[in-house]
């Protein structure tokens, strides 16, 4: 769901950076809390960081100006919180903007509120809340990932459309065919993700600092 670019209007990519920095920067000061209070988790972070890398880096072609694929920033936000995932995701977007050609610069505001910000967010609610309700671990851990994941989506298609409305039906009309576009590959990728990360989580436990935001598989 990378945003290609050059392709999202000056003002629209301005605009997403102004949005996205303070979330940045907060991820900033949670990554530098975790390792002061858990050094011992600098390898699982590098882990996760990687995960999103290269699930992110699989794309699939989609609507002009994007591309689906899996986002893999749940499992980060399980295991570290949300927060942290902001300042990773926003790492993992340059090197695949600078190295892959997968994304851009200028559309690197819009890219991070949608898969490092929204998504980890969604992700992280979406697992305390299944905790909340006494759900088993391993249907907390695929729900997180897999809504992680088509949040982004949902996120993608609301930039684009903010930015190119339908010349008839204006702003709703363009997000609806945006989404439905998505949807296609975005469902069944999302269900994949979701039991990935749960596989990876598994071989994860005992490795991830019991004391940090988002309690691992196991922990609860």
């Amino acid at each position: 769901m990378h945003i290609m670019e050059g392709f999202l209007p000056a003002s629209h990519a301005a605009g997403w950076w102004v949005v996205s920095t303070p979330f940045v920067v907060a991820g900033a000061a949670s990554l530098r809390r975790i390792l002061r209070e858990h050094p011992e988790a600098r390898l699982t972070l590098a882990a996760a960081g990687a995960f999103t890398f290269v699930l992110s880096a699989l794309k699939l072609p989609s609507v002009t100006g994007s591309c689906s694929h899996p986002t893999g920033t749940g499992l980060g936000a399980i295991a570290f919180g949300p927060s942290v995932m902001a300042l990773l995701g926003t790492i993992v977007l340059l090197f695949q903007a600078l190295l892959l050609a997968h994304g851009g610069l200028t559309t690197l505001g819009a890219n991070v509120f949608s898969i490092a910000i929204v998504g980890p967010w969604v992700g992280w609610a979406v697992w305390k809340g299944a905790g909340a309700l006494g759900l088993p671990a391993s249907v907390g851990v695929f729900l997180g990932a897999a809504l992680a994941d088509l949040s982004t989506y949902v996120v993608t298609s609301f930039e684009l459309a903010l930015a190119f409305p339908d010349p008839t039906s204006g702003f709703l009309g363009a997000f609806l065919k945006f989404a439905g576009i998505f949807a296609v590959t975005q469902v069944p990728l999302a269900i994949a993700e979701g039991l990935l990360v749960i596989v990876v989580m598994n071989a994860l436990v005992g490795r991830l600092p019991t004391a940090v935001d988002g309690p691992v598989v196991g922990a609860r």
